[in-house]
């Protein structure tokens, strides 16, 4: 079977090709890829190519698929794993699969699987270590999602808190206490409020805080204050930038006590060390940010951490659990992360994409890799729909949608949209 991929075969050198998979092996499953979301550690590998950890050094010779947020269908299953998979079956794939301690990973390091294709071959690896999971939704972007919002959940989980006298932490969020979402008004921030007040263990309060209000008012049209209110949490949006003091005005919002858990999304030093000053006794913050600098530095009260308790995490990812949990809220409608997606385009433009993707604003950009159209924000398909009336379609679609991507914009895509 042929498929059409983009491979990596060094530093920004991508390249859409054509190409014959070999037979499938008795291991291996068959698969056919829908969609795939453009992550930034794609970029990276890009840039980087076999400097990069998880791209093999002999790329050039032996190029590689890329893309690892991919959602498809299940074509053809090796006899080893016929009694848990079957060909219909949806999935989606956590990449980060740590088989024998190596680092290999689908969309950096496998010739015949990644998400930027239309077909692969899933190895044996895959399903060895638990990493192919099934995925029961409709959309299948939700399913491309899954393993950024299961960053989302691994962040969460990693925050923790002690008990005096005792050495054994209490993994997660407090239950019932006072959350703070830092620079959170962002598609990564907008999944994490969503995730706050959907998940089991809500807090009682949670604050979100950017220093743009249309970035704001965009947050509180998604994720309102009324539904947050109905799953018994008190939500609230806060422009720190119009405040003089916005420390005290935050911890006034708790009764002084403080937050127990603060999030901080963008590797910002005084975001961080806003984050420090509003920790409650035994507070966690969480600095999800990712930052490109190395020498990234803040302060940190370390009288607070020695007579407070207070302390900090870091996390870069999910694991599988945190993936299938992701998946399982969205299946049961708990979360809804299609806030994140603001591009969609087709397989024509990962190259693109994938490499000028730190100039192209926004969030998660989605990619339907059977199709052949161009990259475009579903803010301009409005404008775009003015001479073209299949963007005109996709405008109204998602305008009673509250702009968002859907399961009906994606079908309309899906049988509408040219075959690449």
């Amino acid at each position: 079977m042929k498929t059409k991929a983009v491979r990596i075969y060094g530093k920004n050198d991508l390249r859409l090709e054509e190409f014959e998979l070999p037979e499938m092996g008795e291991d291996e499953i068959l698969a056919h890829v829908i969609s795939d979301s453009v992550c930034m550690s794609s970029h990276k590998a890009a840039l980087q190519g076999p400097d990069h950890k998880r791209v093999p050094n002999d790329v050039a010779e032996n190029p590689t698929i890329i893309g690892h947020e991919f959602c498809g269908e299940i074509v053809k299953v090796g006899s080893k794993w016929a009694d848990q998979f079957k060909p219909g079956d949806r999935f989606s794939i956590q990449p980060a699969m740590n088989y024998k301690g190596s680092l290999d990973a689908p969309g950096y390091s496998y010739k015949y699987v990644g998400g930027d294709s239309t077909y692969v071959i899933i190895p044996n690896e895959v399903m060895e270590t638990g990493c192919l999971l099934r995925y029961g939704g409709e959309a299948f972007f939700y399913g491309s999602l899954a393993e950024p919002v299961s960053c989302i959940v691994g962040a969460f989980h990693a925050n923790y808190h002690t008990t005096a006298g005792k050495y054994v932490h209490d993994m997660g969020i407090k239950e019932g206490g006072c959350l703070a979402i830092l620079a959170g008004a962002g598609p990564m921030g907008l999944g994490a409020i969503d995730y706050a007040i959907g998940c089991d263990r809500k807090p009682s309060l949670v604050v979100v805080t950017d220093i743009d209000d249309a970035r704001l008012a965009r947050a509180e049209e998604i994720l309102s204050v009324k539904k947050a209110e109905a799953q018994g949490v008190k939500l609230i949006y806060l422009n720190t930038g119009k405040l003089d003091d916005a420390v005290s005005y935050m911890m006034e919002l708790t009764g002084g006590k403080g937050y127990d858990d603060v999030f901080v999304y963008a590797p910002v030093k005084p975001v961080v060390e806003m984050g420090d000053k509003l920790l409650a006794r035994d507070g966690c913050l969480n600095f999800f940010a990712g930052p490109t600098n190395a020498a990234f530095s803040a302060e940190f009260n370390f009288y607070n951490v020695h007579y407070g308790s207070t302390h900090i995490v870091g996390t870069s990812g999910g694991n599988t659990d945190d993936m299938i949990e992701a998946i399982g809220m969205m299946e049961k409608g708990l979360i809804n992360p299609a806030a994140m997606i603001t591009h969609v385009g087709g397989l024509n433009t990962v190259i693109d994409t994938v490499i000028n993707l730190p100039e192209i604003k926004g969030g998660k950009k989605l990619i339907y890799t059977n199709k052949d159209m161009p990259l475009v924000a579903i803010a301009d398909f409005e404008e775009r729909g003015k001479t073209e009336p299949f963007y005109a379609d996709l405008a109204e679609i998602c305008k009673r949608n509250n702009n968002l991507w859907c399961l009906e914009a994606e079908k309309y895509v899906l049988e509408n949209a040219k075959d690449i």
